[in-house]
């Protein structure tokens, strides 16, 4: 026998509701994916579901069906009836006996529809980052439950007035902020950090290099030092639940005159017309 406190209340941990045993809960085990509707319909479903499949795959959570996932997320969002809506879903390694190696567990599907934020003013005014150390494990290509330096970054840039943090590795390049991709301009040229194991495979940044040349740029995948960041002409971050918003003060230092850029502008422009498909 077990026993367990849930707030002040003494329970024997084979009463306990299951989701008081899950994985995701003990050990952050398990994958997720967030992704938008625009004026209803749902944005990039395929390739979401594309990169979900491949974050099981990494994690080695098997048996699952991704037409019933893709059916599971058509039908909340038919039963919401909201046009603009965020759907959120995880699966989980499971419930059991808090063991790290326990076989034969059942993975978990968890699903939450709300509906979309307003981002209008950030879009068109522009919001502050900072940067912080990337403190996370070596596989942030997998979009994985483990987000607590994300959590802190995060937390650490609103208790100082920004909407975003920009994590930092140790030799000083920006790779990502802490839940969303990174883009500076340079003159006409576009700059985003190529892929690799410590950056997720945005679905944003994927469209944005779809639609760059549409807007007059040229695509430059190389890394971005911090301090050339702060001297960029424009910088903007990628967010499924946002697409493109930009960034006008990084580190407390003004982007030239702290206006949206035209360049910037120009790809939301393109942005707006993709999503309208």
């Amino acid at each position: 026998m077990h026993l367990a406190i849930v707030g002040d209340k003494f329970i024997e941990a084979e009463k306990l509701d299951s989701a008081y045993l899950d994985y995701g809960t003990f050990f952050g085990d398990g994958v997720y994916e967030v992704l938008r509707s625009y004026d209803g319909r749902i944005f990039a479903l395929e390739e979401h579901l594309g990169r979900f499949k491949r974050s099981l795959a990494e994690v080695d959570i098997e048996g699952i069906d991704i037409e019933t996932v893709r059916q599971r997320v058509l039908k909340a969002f038919e039963k919401f009836k909201t046009p603009n809506a965020k759907i959120y879903f995880h699966i989980t390694r499971g419930f059991g006996p808090r063991d790290h190696a326990t076989e034969g567990l059942m993975p978990r599907f968890f699903l939450l529809i709300s509906e979309m934020e307003d981002a209008s003013e950030q879009k068109r005014n522009g919001i502050s980052v900072l940067t912080a150390p990337d403190t996370r494990w070596k596989r942030c290509d997998i979009k994985s439950l483990n987000l607590l330096p994300n959590v802190l970054a995060k937390r650490l840039a609103h208790k100082r007035g920004c909407a975003e943090a920009l994590f930092v590795d140790d030799k000083g390049f920006i790779t990502e902020g802490a839940s969303s991709a990174f883009f500076a301009v340079f003159g006409s040229k576009l700059q985003t950090s190529p892929l690799a194991a410590n950056i997720l495979p945005s679905i944003t940044r994927q469209f944005v290099l779809k639609i760059y040349k549409n807007a007059g740029l040229e695509l430059i995948e190389k890394q971005i030092k911090a301090e050339d960041a702060a001297s960029a002409d424009e910088l903007f971050i990628a967010v499924s639940s946002k697409d493109i918003v930009p960034v006008v003060k990084f580190n407390e230092i003004q982007i030239v005159d702290g206006k949206v850029g035209k360049y910037t502008k120009s790809l939301m422009n393109e942005f707006a017309k993709l999503v309208k498909g």
